[in-house]
């Protein structure tokens, strides 16, 4: 079940990518990562209306660098790379937690994590089509992005963090709140958004984000980053898997191998969680 609950924030972020393509397409990507922030926040806010028990010097870092700055650099890296350029850049994060570990705390990563991280990422560069256009500033938006968090999650780790439903909503919020004047300045006045763009935002909201990063922060407390990271691998695996059922994009043999790849170093990362559990 508490993997159920983490694959929730992985799976929905990976549909991203296809909503953009599907119905936010031609809007500025600075307001759109606003419009995910600010209503989620509100709304887990109602839900759950009290003060964060975290310092507020550590939850404005956090609201900056895992809602402001995170938003807008996934947004550019969405708006500016196929999909599965994204997710696959995305699939980093496994490699760039140990990386952090071994120079931030001088804890040398065990050679199991490094080769399961290795596989997944091996079948994640599988998913990428070889003429897919790499533009550079996606790219590093996107490589960007997947350090952003990776350090956030350490620092979650750490922190006593309280309730998480308060926590994800004081983030989102404050977060969607740094992101008006550096929307304002990079794309002008806010917009509004279209009625065809009005479902994709509400399912941006509800689902991909204020259910998703709750659901994301449950599995940091319950699983840790580590494990938590490699269930991100299922990410480009949905950001695919939708461009072929809505965008109209082919899979060939490499790609269904890459995915059977992920999907074993997912399988190999839990079994040996069963046999110490028993």
């Amino acid at each position: 079940m508490a993997y159920l609950i983490a694959l929730i924030a992985p799976l929905t972020w990976g549909s991203t990518y296809a909503l953009v393509s599907l119905s936010l397409d031609g809007l500025s990507p600075y307001w759109v990562a606003c419009w995910r922030a600010l209503p989620a926040g509100l709304l887990l806010l109602l839900l759950r209306p009290r003060l964060p028990e975290l310092g507020w010097g550590r939850l404005l870092l956090l609201a900056f660098c895992n809602i402001a700055a995170f938003f807008a650099l996934l947004f550019l890296g969405a708006y500016r790379l196929p999909g599965a350029v994204a997710g696959t850049l995305g699939a980093t994060l496994p490699l760039i937690l140990l990386l952090l570990a071994w120079l931030l705390d001088g804890s040398r990563p065990s050679l199991r994590w490094v080769l399961l991280a290795l596989l997944g990422l091996a079948g994640v560069l599988l998913l990428l089509n070889p003429s897919a256009r790499l533009d550079p500033i996606g790219v590093a938006c996107a490589l960007a992005a997947a350090l952003l968090i990776g350090i956030s999650a350490r620092w979650m780790q750490r922190w006593p963090l309280g309730d998480l439903l308060t926590l994800t909503g004081w983030q989102l919020l404050l977060g969607g709140l740094m992101l008006i004047p550096i929307a304002w300045t990079l794309a002008g006045p806010m917009p509004l958004p279209s009625a065809h763009a009005l479902p994709g935002l509400s399912y941006l909201v509800l689902v991909n984000t204020a259910l998703a990063y709750w659901a994301w922060l449950w599995g940091l407390r319950r699983l840790g980053a580590q494990v938590m990271s490699m269930l991100a691998l299922t990410n480009p695996v949905v950001a695919v898997s939708l461009g072929v059922l809505l965008v109209g994009e082919t899979l060939g043999p490499l790609q269904w191998g890459g995915i059977a790849l992920i999907l074993l170093s997912l399988l190999l990362m839990k079994l040996p969680l069963k046999r110490r559990a028993a």
